[in-house]
């Protein structure tokens, strides 16, 4: 598409331009429910970064320079940062989740906008991560558990079908589009889409806003976002919703620089409360492209509103909540016995079984009971968190080693950088620890991951490809 069809919309032309053609910055997010801004940005200065925060964007810096790739530290492998485009860092905080809320990302893969919502929401209450994608849920999850987020419930599914019987207190619509705002990637190239994708894909992003509506308790919220400057799939879509007099717009106030959004395009004519909604150019914070539009489902007859606890025993997962109930406290024994991990000292945590594991979760309450059997499934609830073998063995998975890690007072092996490396290779070291068994893995302070020491010594259990990731980290820095 010609981007010259914006330039009478787009202030400071020239600038647009610019920015366009110029390389994005990298951007990077902190995980401050597992580590502090203080202590991420000690680490990597220690490396030799140079980072800048910014502006209106808590928790987000910009890399100003640095001896390697972020995504190649030994931080971004543990889970403490993710990487982000900052345009994409104003979406959470506009939606406005809190702890304890009931949310819905009708697109969410691959779990930026999404993590960044359960890490406001301090983990507590249920996200719903809706995804049609199969190869991208694969890719969200690993985002989930990298991160260390128990409170998102993973469901596959189409957004536009998602069932009635359970309401939101929030809704994300991170509508799929033609990605004009990511045309940084292209050197100041927007994607070249065809008449038949934009006919789709605005059928579809209207489809999805009006779910979202229906989805939406009264009083409740709806963040309407896109990636393109497109009015057609942005300031028109949300302008054909508003017809419904259940729904309002309200005006975003950011707190970075943006432009309002549109309320004519040519000879097209929009909701005049439309200048309410926000438009984010690659020049207002060096970044890509967005749009925005909050709304606000008003007071009125919203139908039912379903929620149940989350079971001890997942639903059609062949196990009984009493079976349930004798496998976690099972598993909860180990960890105290082995690892000195003192479940008592975090009240929030629930358990649910299923697929011969514990996921361990704080969701509380969640709308799966009520919905309808359609075309969606519950992928994942929370943190894989306990395996357990033929022999009913209960194992912590390699998650949820890292993410209890300060709960660890027993049961680790601490390596020196040649028995990791060892170990990365699949050899055994030896160990000086008698007991048996799994064990936890720690390296430079940092829990890894999971061993077992056997009778020829320690081995790892970390996954191969997440060991491979390891291996090139370590290397990275070594050089």
């Amino acid at each position: 598409m010609d981007l010259t069809r914006y330039r009478e919309i787009i202030p400071e032309w020239e600038r647009f331009l610019e920015a366009a053609a110029r390389p994005e910055p990298t951007v990077f997010r902190v995980r401050t429910g597992r580590i502090s801004e203080t202590e991420l940005k000690e680490r990597l200065h220690q490396q030799g970064f140079e980072l800048r925060p910014l502006d209106g964007l808590p928790t987000f810096f910009q890399v100003e320079r640095g001896p390697f790739p972020v995504t190649l530290t030994f931080e971004h492998w543990h889970g403490l940062i993710y990487v982000q485009q900052a345009s994409t860092g104003v979406a959470a905080p506009a939606l406005g989740a809190r702890p304890g809320e009931r949310v819905l990302d009708l697109c969410s893969a691959p779990g930026g906008k999404t993590t960044h919502l359960a890490e406001m929401m301090d983990d507590r209450g249920c996200l719903v991560a809706c995804e049609i994608d199969e190869r991208r849920i694969r890719g969200l999850l690993g985002n989930v558990y990298r991160l260390g987020h128990p409170n998102i419930l993973v469901i596959a599914g189409d957004g536009r079908y998602l069932p009635d019987g359970a309401l939101f207190d929030r809704v994300l619509v991170d509508a799929p589009c033609s990605g004009e705002g990511t045309l940084r990637r292209r050197a100041g190239a927007p994607p070249n889409q065809s008449n038949s994708f934009l006919r789709y894909v605005t059928a579809t992003q209207r489809a999805l806003l009006e779910r979202a509506v229906r989805l939406t308790r009264p009083g409740g919220t709806i963040l309407y976002v896109t990636c393109t400057f497109a009015p057609e799939e942005n300031e028109a879509v949300v302008s054909a919703v508003l017809s419904d007099p259940s729904v309002d717009l309200e005006p975003l106030d950011l707190p970075i620089p943006h432009a309002p959004g549109l309320t004519s395009f040519g000879e097209d004519r929009f909701d005049p409360r439309l200048s309410g909604a926000a438009r984010i150019y690659p020049h207002h914070l060096d970044s890509g492209g967005l749009f925005l539009a909050k709304l606000k489902r008003s007071e009125g007859p919203a139908g039912s509103d379903e929620w149940s606890r989350v079971p001890a025993a997942f639903p059609g997962g062949g196990a009984s909540d009493e079976e349930a109930d004798e496998l976690v406290d099972r598993g909860l024994q180990v960890l105290h016995e082995r690892y000195g991990v003192d479940t008592a000292l975090h009240p929030e945590w629930d358990w649910t079984i299923r697929g011969g594991r514990a996921w361990l979760h704080t969701v509380g309450e969640w709308p799966v009971g009520s919905w309808e059997e359609g075309a969606w499934r519950a992928v994942s609830v929370g943190q894989r968190a306990l395996e357990f073998d033929t022999k009913g063995r209960p194992r912590p998975t390699n998650d949820f080693l890292r993410m209890v890690a300060a709960d660890i007072t027993r049961g680790v092996a601490d390596l020196s950088r040649s028995e990791l490396d060892s170990l990365l290779r699949r050899d055994r070291v030896a160990t000086d620890i008698e007991l048996r068994g799994p064990t936890a893995l720690r390296y430079d302070g940092d829990v890894i991951g999971r061993g077992a020491v056997t009778g020829a010594g320690l081995v790892s259990e970390i996954p191969k490809a997440r060991a491979a990731d390891l291996k090139r980290v370590l290397e990275t820095r070594a050089g």
